[in-house]
């Protein structure tokens, strides 16, 4: 899944080097032809103001209130796209509505929280929720090419040069996901390298959900996400179900075994090891199949 129109307005480069320095480096490291570390920048996007935000009765702030769409855009987008709705007092992704689909985020950045959620998958349905993601590209330093096109007799030859221009990387590979799922009919419950390492609340290709006491397709599940100073917990249905470490040894020796190590996917694996040294976006998951979220809140933690 690509972003192909991300409205950015400040690119922060993930090392000190400049733009410029990255792309020599990069050139260099081909030329001579070594293995280069994958390089990538982070956008940096206008956040929501939090003083704008209710408040409910419990402290947390309420990110999705059933009646407004305010705050959230499309990943890498600045707007909702059109198959996310409102039906019901939930946020709703039809799947198999028209219009542009994509994973929507809640714009401002959560490094210490509780964060709480309710949702409910179709029959088969697949989807995810995402906590401190980051909007990402690549630069490509790909050499210019040549290209010829026929007009009538006449033969017209152009150069394309991509060099510099960012590619847009998915919010999956660079923070964790906690699995939505029907556990009962999708096949991705019974995928990975433990049984249930992406069924539902599980940290997705990571650790298991135990006990597994997610309500069937068509049910309520209430999920809770508590990250501070880097200790993650997830709750399901008011128990909990797994916790591990962020920004640590532990937490990269946990990202090697997944599908997003860093021989599977060297440019996952180096956005992804750092996670959680930094703020980041909560979001939702365009897998295709309908879906609901609803009480969507979120405490800061200190």
């Amino acid at each position: 899944m690509s972003c192909p129109t991300c409205p950015h307005k400040n690119i922060t480069v993930h090392t000190t080097m400049k733009l410029r320095t990255l792309l020599a480096a990069a050139a260099l490291a081909a030329a001579a032809g070594v293995q280069a570390q994958p390089q990538y920048v982070v956008i940096e996007n206008p956040q929501v103001d939090l003083s704008t935000l209710k408040v409910d009765k419990d402290g947390y702030y309420v990110l999705f209130d059933g009646t407004s769409l305010e705050g959230w855009r499309g990943y890498c987008k600045d707007h909702i796209p059109g198959k996310w709705n409102i039906k019901d007092g939930a946020l709703h992704f039809n799947g198999r509505g028209q219009g542009e689909g994509g994973d929507i985020i809640f714009a401002h950045k959560f490094k210490n929280f509780e964060f709480e959620i309710e949702w409910k998958i179709c029959e088969g349905g697949n989807s995810g929720i995402f906590y401190l993601g980051k909007e990402t590209a690549t630069i490509n330093n790909d050499e210019p090419k040549t290209e010829e096109t026929k007009a009538g007799n006449v033969t017209i030859t152009q150069t394309i040069d991509n060099r510099g221009k960012l590619n847009y990387q998915p919010i999956y590979i660079s923070c964790p996901e906690c699995q939505v799922l029907d556990n009962e009919r999708h096949p991705d419950a019974k995928l990975g390298a433990t049984l249930g390492i992406r069924q539902s609340t599980s940290l997705y290709d990571m650790i298991v959900a135990k006990p597994q006491n997610a309500n069937p397709a068509g049910q309520w599940n209430k999920v809770k996400i508590v990250v501070k100073n880097g200790k993650v917990t997830h709750f399901q249905n008011g128990v909990k179900v797994l916790s591990y470490t962020l920004a640590d040894k532990s937490w990269v020796d946990l990202v090697q075994t997944s599908k997003f190590s860093q021989k599977n996917w060297p440019l996952a694996f180096e956005i992804m090891k750092d996670c959680g040294k930094d703020a980041g976006y909560f979001g939702m998951q365009d897998h295709g199949d309908e879906v609901w979220y609803r009480n969507i809140r979120v405490k800061v933690l200190k």
